[in-house]
């Protein structure tokens, strides 16, 4: 009888992630009586194995956690989303945590004790030794956005009075302990950051050539409170595979790898999206719900007195709505229309602004550019909809009405779609700071007030 062929670990993971999405307890029973076949999958391949604990509970993950070895453990850790790592990590004692942070890099260590609530911060730290504690600590010091929150202190660095045969012999000696053979990085005697050399050009040195002779001088670097974006900015425009980390005396402290650097990216584009729909940076789909609720209510509290102040607009005009009822159908479409096109505009900037193609010169041209889309787009809506809205009402009157109305308030949809982000930006401020909120707020005054007062004055 032909024994039954296994499937191999990716593939089997792969059906497991699928299945655990809708029956995650037959997947745990699955894994709980096949321990083998877990741990050869997560030997194998820590990111699916990754996938799988994230479909299924937080005692359930925590479960399989302890049946595999604290480096395949921690690799699955690290492949995790922060938060749910997290969730995990809490539910095993803090020595069984500890055996975990130990077996990770310094940097992967300090985002998920990040992610942790401050008891079992505490409580984990507590448990690990010294020497990674305090390099834990010493990494969660620096602000999460900042290249010292984002660097890895695992480092291949070389004196500078060796050879590119006597750096060889030292790579080689090094080579488990570094995470990034991108880049070798050669200090002085005090430790400070004198030349670059890429792992490729040592190898294709000649043996007898010093360092200072092959390496890059003066290389391009930052201080561990250079903002993500600056840190992103410069492996764009150099082509850098690392970035390395220097205090104000020049010694080097670690490196941003360009993994991180994507990562981050991805990460401030998504809580720039949120920030600019009035929801908090830092909130994901996976954080706690009280958490969640200190963070939306000043946004819906804020967003709240902007709204009254549409309504107590609208409000001022109650005689000419009760004069023409009408009226009250029609203003909704008016400002709907506004709103769309306003945050067009907000997005195309902000995306401008993240990607740094909008410099301080290129502003009126930038503002200039969405006040003709605004008014070029204006007018064909706002001919399309005063034809249609006379031809239906049998009343050439509310069709200028719309028109004028319709034109106004997709001008100005544009002028603060484009000018908002900007002068937050001017004034120090994130450009998506609750952005949308206002254009939305500025285009529904247009639109409601526009119209009414437009209508007061044609009708």
């Amino acid at each position: 009888m032909e024994k039954k062929r296994l499937p191999r670990p990716r593939e089997l993971a792969q059906r497991l992630a699928t299945r655990a999405r809708k029956k995650p307890e037959e997947v745990e029973a699955y894994l709980d009586s096949h321990t083998d076949e877990w741990a050869e999958l997560a030997q194998a391949d820590p990111h699916d194995a990754a996938d799988i604990l994230e479909e299924l509970g937080d005692e359930a993950a925590a479960d399989l956690i302890r049946n595999l070895l604290p480096p395949e453990a921690a690799d699955i850790l690290e492949e995790m989303q922060d938060d749910l790592a997290a969730d995990v990590l809490e539910e095993v004692t803090a020595i069984r945590a500890a055996s975990l942070i130990e077996a990770m890099p310094p940097a992967e260590a300090a985002d998920l004790i990040g992610a942790l609530e401050p008891e079992h911060k505490e409580r984990i730290l507590s448990a690990v030794s010294e020497k990674s504690s305090e390099a834990i600590r010493h990494l969660l010091s620096y602000p999460p956005d900042s290249a010292g929150g984002l660097m890895t202190l695992r480092v291949a660095t070389l004196p500078v009075g060796l050879t590119a045969g006597e750096a060889i012999e030292r790579i080689r000696q090094l080579h488990e302990e570094i995470e990034d053979l991108s880049y070798v990085y050669v200090v002085d005697d005090l430790g400070r950051l004198v030349g670059v050399l890429s792992f490729r050009e040592l190898v294709f040195a000649r043996p007898g050539d010093g360092l200072d002779e092959v390496m890059v001088h003066n290389p391009v670097k930052v201080t561990p409170l250079t903002d993500r974006e600056q840190v992103a900015e410069l492996t764009r425009r150099y082509n850098l595979f690392s970035v390395p980390v220097v205090d104000f005396d020049d010694r080097l402290l670690g490196i941003v790898t360009v993994d991180e650097v994507i990562d981050a990216v991805e990460q401030e584009a998504g809580e720039d999206f949120a920030v600019a729909m009035g929801a908090g940076g830092e909130e994901t789909v996976f954080t706690p719900v009280r958490r969640s609720i200190r963070m939306r209510m000043p946004w819906l509290f804020f967003d709240l007195a902007l709204s009254g102040t549409v309504s107590l607009v609208v409000a001022t005009f109650q005689t000419q709505i009760a004069a023409a009822p009408l009226l009250a159908s029609l203003m909704p479409l008016v400002a709907r229309i506004g709103g769309d096109s306003g945050a067009m505009s907000l997005a195309v900037v902000i995306r401008g602004l993240a990607t740094r193609d909008i410099s301080p010169n290129r502003t009126v041209r930038v503002i200039t550019r969405e006040l003709a889309l605004g008014f070029s787009n204006g007018f064909l809506t706002a001919t399309l909809s005063g034809l249609i809205a006379a031809a239906l009402l049998q009343d050439p009157h509310i069709g200028l009405v719309i028109f004028i109305s319709v034109l106004a308030n997709l001008i100005v949809a544009g002028l603060a779609g484009s000018a908002l982000p900007l002068v937050l930006r001017r004034l120090g401020f994130d450009p998506a700071l609750g952005s949308n909120l206002f254009v939305t707020t500025i285009t529904d005054l247009t639109g409601f007030g526009g119209f009414l007062l437009v209508a007061s004055l044609l009708l």
